[in-house]
């Protein structure tokens, strides 16, 4: 801060003649600089700075200078990375970060016979190559007054889009199945799509083998205590309680339903930048 502005901030508490003569600046000065208009690097600092919080804004607060960045990139008025990322630290704009949580790691069921891992972690776009090749799935749980809800999603590992989700009150097989129906109903993939999730006791059930086979998409699950064979998915539940969850969802379960529903179908699919696609 300059002893200008020191002056300016504090005038409605003490006098001008008194606060310049304590900082060492005349009066002179001092009004010389109030009617001074700014320098063109700094007018056009203070526009970027604007637009960078109105970007800022519209993801939802959730966006740091990185998405910023590419946001401001593909509207045509790029602008360096760190220029961008000190105007928004001055402005105190942040993107959100997810919190440490503890890590869970998945219950095989052991009376199911597991399928052969199909994926091999081969899910880049540019390696996936076409939508619906393969869908990778997984589900979490989010805490309400209520009780726990358990929110399963699907997604194109293509795309990055959900293409089904679905939630019911505790983590067991329904919600899973659902999640698929939905899928299948919106996307009608061809026979030969390849479905990696992971090997809890929810995905390998019976019935969900069973509605797999009748749609005729191969299972590929991954490796139990890996955390790498179903990390990409995993990172879009990291998401959802990072820029929802922790930050919005409503004390009841139906509040919970809607808040996801919006934050899915309306803000992750159409809106939100994925940095995997650019």
């Amino acid at each position: 801060m300059s002893r200008h502005q020191f002056v300016a901030d504090q005038a409605t508490h003490h006098p001008i003649r008194l606060l310049c003569r304590a900082v060492g600046v005349s009066r002179s000065g001092y009004y010389a600089w109030r009617t001074r208009q700014p320098s063109p690097p700094t007018q056009a600092d203070q526009a970027l700075t604007e637009s960078s919080r109105v970007l800022h804004q519209t993801s939802r607060q959730t966006d740091g200078s990185p998405r910023v960045q590419a946001e401001r990139r593909a509207r045509g008025r790029a602008v360096g990375r760190r220029r961008v990322a000190r105007l928004m630290r001055q402005a105190g704009l942040r993107g959100l970060h997810g919190q440490r949580r503890r890590v869970r790691t998945t219950v095989a069921d052991r009376t199911a016979t597991p399928a052969p891992d199909r994926v091999e972690r081969a899910w880049a776009p540019a390696q996936i190559g076409a939508p619906h090749r393969p869908w990778l799935a997984d589900i979490s749980s989010v805490a309400t007054r209520e009780g726990w809800r358990a929110p399963a999603a699907i997604l194109d590992g293509f795309s990055r889009q959900v293409v089904g989700w679905a939630m019911a009150d505790q983590v067991r097989a329904d919600p899973v199945i659902d999640a698929l129906r939905l899928a299948l109903q919106r996307r009608q993939p061809a026979a030969g799509l390849m479905h990696q999730s992971d090997r809890g006791r929810q995905s390998p059930s019976v019935a969900f083998g069973q509605r797999l086979q009748a749609a005729g998409i191969l299972p590929s699950p991954g490796s139990v205590g890996e955390c790498l064979d179903n990390a990409v998915v995993e990172a879009v539940c990291s998401s959802l309680k990072t820029e929802l969850v922790d930050r919005q969802v409503g004390p009841t379960r139906a509040a919970a339903r809607l808040a996801i529903f919006e934050d899915v179908e309306v803000w992750y699919n159409r809106q939100r930048r994925h940095s995997t696609l650019g």
